[in-house]
């Protein structure tokens, strides 16, 4: 099934475990039991295998797409070049099929039409970033997370521009507070609505500082507010840059995609690496990115444990994290809330969906989709990518299969990047829609 083409209009600007760090929730509730009994999957989409030209009209035709490129997808499945918009981060399908795309650097969001329309929609933002539709009464809303502030605009199907602004929750931590000298490495701010609940990823201003975890209000933190803003208390805490938001379609728990500490020092005395050592051949596999189930009450370690791949994918547990919790001094990584999924180390999640709708196929209906944005300082690329995680019959998730790849010409070598995904969220055809910060694009991955 095809949709509608978007806007033509080009705008600028290996398996150890660490006995002594178990399983669990928090010290309230006790550890959280492992499954009883094997997951049943779910029916396995086919695996991304076939070589597709990227479509770019030509009126969007400027670098990157100046020349040829060419992505693997799965079979059947195309994917085209709907908009350009330098930047583009976040997105959100308004009810009557428009398209929002924030550009946080310029505090503009964009306009994208089914007919092909673009227009600025909204200006002034402080670096507005994720974007969310909720009812409140017989009101739609379109919420708006800023580096500083939540705010909400009333929307009524066919705006094109942003009707009156208001702040709901004000005085969020950014680069202002004092304590952080004009640096907050993660100040752009996500949201999302559980029924009524609005649900706030305060990310960390830091790579592994407890001074982040510490602070009022921490940082590395979900905040659940109600949907008029009041009400603020903390949710869940330990996760550095949770920027992947959304609600499950089957639990309707919260599920967040989390971009994890770099440069992590060896934390065993086993010999594998010399204890304590920053050597390469470890921080670049470790730790892994958390894609996880956020539970209330929930804490996931950050900065004083990171959780573990050695013993495979899921359920993970921690090995305390030598800089910040020696010999476990601060945190017992045994009193966890474990992550339910390793993505790959690094590899930077950001926009996170469930692929849901009518129009989406049995195959995929249900999983989740994922945008590796990639990372910056590994020797080996890692990300650069758009992952799918089939759903199990236990409301989990399998492991990732690559869904969009060729970002990278050369998939050894940064330096040959011509696009990053950032976020991905489908669309009322069944599509994907996803955006891409480094090419300044957005595309539509759609069944042919």
């Amino acid at each position: 099934m095809n949709a509608r083409p978007l806007g033509l209009l080009l705008l600028g600007t290996a398996w150890l475990a660490l006995a002594a760090c178990g399983s669990g929730g928090d010290g309230d509730s006790g550890p959280t039991p492992p499954p009883t009994s094997t997951p049943t999957p779910a029916p396995t989409p086919p695996a991304a295998s076939v070589a597709v030209p990227v479509e770019v009209p030509p009126l969007l035709a400027a670098a990157p797409f100046d020349v040829a490129r060419q992505v693997t997808v799965p079979p059947g499945f195309g994917l085209r070049v709907v908009a350009r918009i330098d930047g583009a981060r976040f997105m959100a399908e308004a009810p009557n099929g428009d398209l929002l795309v924030s550009q946080p650097d310029s505090g503009r969001i964009w306009r994208v039409t089914p007919d092909g329309a673009t227009n600025v929609y909204a200006t002034g933002l402080h670096r507005g970033h994720d974007l969310v539709f909720h009812e409140v009464g017989n009101t739609q809303y379109l919420y708006i997370g800023e580096t500083d502030r939540i705010s909400r605009t009333e929307y009524v199907d066919g705006d094109a521009t942003s009707r009156a602004r208001g702040a709901i929750i004000t005085n969020l931590p950014d680069a202002s507070l004092p304590e952080l000298n004009g640096a907050y490495g993660h100040a752009l701010k996500n949201i999302a609505f559980a029924g009524s609940t609005l649900f706030v990823s305060i990310a960390s201003a830091s790579n592994a500082d407890p001074a982040d975890i510490l602070a009022t209000p921490k940082r590395g933190a979900i905040y659940a507010f109600d949907e008029n803003g009041g009400g603020m208390r903390l949710y869940a805490q330990g996760l550095r840059n949770a920027e992947g938001l959304a609600i499950h379609p089957v639990t309707g728990e919260l599920w967040a995609a989390v971009n994890h500490r770099d440069n992590v020092r060896y934390p065993l005395k086993d010999g594998r690496f010399p204890y304590k050592a920053l050597d390469p051949a470890y921080y670049n596999d470790n730790p892994p990115e958390p894609f996880t189930r956020v539970r209330d009450g929930g804490n996931y370690g950050w900065p004083y444990c990171n959780p573990t791949a050695d013993a495979g994918p899921d359920n993970l547990p921690y090995y305390l994290d030598v800089e910040n919790n020696e010999d476990q001094q601060v945190l017992d990584c045994g009193g966890l809330d474990r992550v339910s999924k390793a993505l790959p180390a690094h590899s930077a999640p950001l926009g996170m969906s469930f692929w849901t709708g009518g129009n989406v196929p049995d195959t995929w209906r249900n999983g989740a989709v994922i945008g590796l944005h990639g990372c910056w300082n590994c020797t080996v690329p890692r990300g650069y990518k758009v992952v799918y995680l089939p759903p199990r019959a236990d409301n989990g998730f399998g492991d990732p299969q690559d869904l969009v790849t060729g970002f990278l010409a050369d998939p050894a070598d940064i330096a040959s990047r011509w696009g990053r995904p950032v976020d991905v969220i489908p669309n009322r055809a069944g599509n994907l829609y996803i955006s891409d910060d480094h090419a300044g694009a957005v595309y539509e991955l759609y069944r042919k």
